[in-house]
C-alpha cells in the first residue's frame, strides 16, 4: 500500500511553493491581531524571528491579540520574542500559543516555555491557548509563572497535550482563580480518573463555566462521576462535550442529575460513553424537563436498545429548537426508530439526523424519511450501515428523489 502511495505521489503534478511575505503572515482583517500562524509549518530561529516580530516593536502598534500558532520557535528565537513579549503584555488580552515548539527536543522546547511564561507573567488575559504542545506535567509547570498570575481568564485550552493525571493535578494547582471562566476544553489527552478528578476541582471553581469539553480523555466511571458531579454546579453552562470516554452508566445516572439543573444547554454531545439503556434513560428523562433551548443532541454508540426509545422520545418531543439529532451506531431498531421519527414530526428546525447502524430495516428507515422529508431546513438522513433491503433502498431513494443529496 505505501509502495503505491508513493508512486502516485511521484505522478502528481509538482507545484511551486509560494514565498510567504510578511504583509501576507500578518493579515489587516482584524487591527489588534498579530498573527503569524498562516505562514508555512516551520522552525523558526532568531534571525527570522526578528524579521516577524519587527511590528510588535513598533511604538504605539494596536496588538492586544497574538498567535504564535504553527511556528517553532527555538531558544533563540525565544529569547528574540521573550524582551517583545514583556514590553506588550500590559496590552495583551488574547494568547494562543497552540503548537508553537513541535519537533523541539525536551529540553528545548521547556526552556523555550519557561522564556514565553516569564515574558507573559502578569499580564491580564481573557484567552490562553496552549494546545498542541505535548506538555506533560513538566510543560505545564514551564508555564506556571503565567498560569499562576492569571486572575481574570475567560477561556483556557489544553488540547492534545499529553495531559496525564498529574499535567492534570498541576493545572489544578496553578490556575488559581477560574471565577470568570467560561470555555475549559481538555480534548484528547490521556487524563485518565485520577486526572479527572483534578480536573473536576477546576470546574468546581468556575461558576461561570459555559462551555466545557473534556473529551477522549480515557476517563472511566469513578472520574466521570467526579466530572459530572462537579458540573452541577456550573448553572451557565451552554455546551457540554464528553464524548469517546467509558463512563458507562453509573456515570451517566451521575451525569442526569447534573443535567437536571442546566435550564441554559443549547448543545450537547455524549457520543462513545457506554451509557447503555440505563444511563441514557436518565438522561433522557433529566434533559426532558431542562434545557428548552437544545439544538444539538449527540447520544451515538452508546449500546442503546429500544428499550430506552420511549424515554428518548418524549425528551425529543419537548425539544422543539432541535436542529441536530445523532443516534448512531446504537440497536434501537424499527420500533425505536419509528417512535422517534413520532417524536420529530413538530420540529421545523430540524436539519440533520443520523440513524446510521441500528439495526434499522425498511419499516423504520421509511419513517423517517417521510418525516424529515418536507421540514424547510432538513440538510441530511444517514441511514447507512442498517439492514435495509434492496426494495427498500429503492423505496428511500424515490422519496429523495428530489433532493438526493439529503439521503
Amino acid at each position: 500500500c505505501s509502495k503505491l502511495i508513493l508512486e502516485i505521489l511521484k505522478k502528481s503534478p509538482k507545484t511551486k511553493e509560494k514565498e510567504i511575505s510578511i504583509s501576507e503572515v500578518v493579515p489587516a482583517v482584524q487591527p489588534n491581531l498579530f498573527d503569524i500562524s498562516k505562514g508555512q509549518r516551520a522552525f523558526t530561529e532568531a534571525e527570522e524571528a526578528e524579521e516577524l516580530l519587527k511590528p510588535l516593536k513598533e511604538p504605539g502598534n494596536p496588538y492586544s491579540k497574538i498567535c504564535f500558532s504553527n511556528r517553532s520557535f527555538g531558544r533563540g528565537a525565544a529569547l528574540v520574542a521573550g524582551p517583545i513579549l514583556a514590553s506588550l503584555k500590559d496590552q495583551l488580552t488574547e494568547v494562543d500559543l497552540s503548537d508553537f515548539v513541535a519537533g523541539r527536543v525536551e529540553a528545548e522546547a521547556l526552556d523555550v516555555m519557561n522564556i514565553f511564561s516569564e515574558a507573559l507573567e502578569g499580564s491580564n488575559l481573557k484567552f490562553l491557548n496552549l494546545s498542541d504542545n505535548a506538555l506533560g506535567e513538566k510543560g505545564v509547570r514551564a508555564f506556571g509563572k503565567l498560569l499562576q498570575s492569571q486572575t481574570n481568564l475567560e477561556e483556557l485550552y489544553f488540547i492534545n497535550d499529553g495531559i496525564s493525571q498529574e499535567a492534570a493535578r498541576a493545572v489544578s494547582e496553578l490556575v488559581p482563580s477560574t471565577e470568570k471562566l467560561k470555555v475549559l476544553h481538555f480534548h484528547n489527552n490521556m487524563t485518565g480518573d485520577e486526572g479527572a478528578v483534578a480536573i473536576a476541582e477546576i470546574v468546581k471553581r468556575s461558576p461561570l463555566l459555559e462551555d466545557f469539553r473534556c473529551s477522549s480523555t480515557r476517563v472511566g466511571s469513578e472520574g466521570g462521576s467526579a466530572l459530572c458531579e462537579a458540573l452541577g454546579m456550573c448553572s451557565h453552562l451552554k455546551k457540554l462535550d464528553l464524548r469517546d470516554n467509558m463512563f458507562g452508566p453509573e456515570a451517566g445516572l451521575v451525569l442526569s442529575k447534573a443535567l437536571s439543573k442546566h435550564e441554559k444547554l443549547t448543545e450537547v454531545y455524549l457520543s462513545y460513553l457506554n451509557l447503555e439503556d440505563e444511563g441514557a434513560t436518565a438522561i433522557a428523562n433529566a434533559l426532558k424537563d431542562s434545557a428548552p433551548s437544545l439544538s444539538v443532541l449527540e447520544m451515538a454508540g452508546n449500546d442503546i436498545t429500544q428499550e430506552a426509545a420511549p424515554a428518548i422520545a418524549s425528551c425529543i418531543a419537548a425539544k422543539q429548537f432541535l436542529s441536530k439529532l445523532s443516534l448512531g451506531e446504537n440497536e434501537l431498531m424499527d420500533e425505536g426508530a419509528i417512535q422517534i421519527a413520532k417524536a420529530l414530526r413538530g420540529h421545523n428546525h430540524l436539519k440533520e439526523v443520523d440513524m446510521n447502524t441500528n439495526t434499522l430495516r425498511r419499516a423504520g428507515a421509511r419513517v423517517l424519511a417521510r418525516t424529515v422529508l418536507h421540514k424547510d431546513e432538513f440538510k441530511l438522513l444517514n441511514v447507512n450501515g442498517n439492514f435495509i433491503s434492496e426494495e427498500g433502498v429503492d423505496e428511500l431513494k424515490d422519496i429523495f428523489k428530489k433532493s438526493p443529496e439529503m439521503l
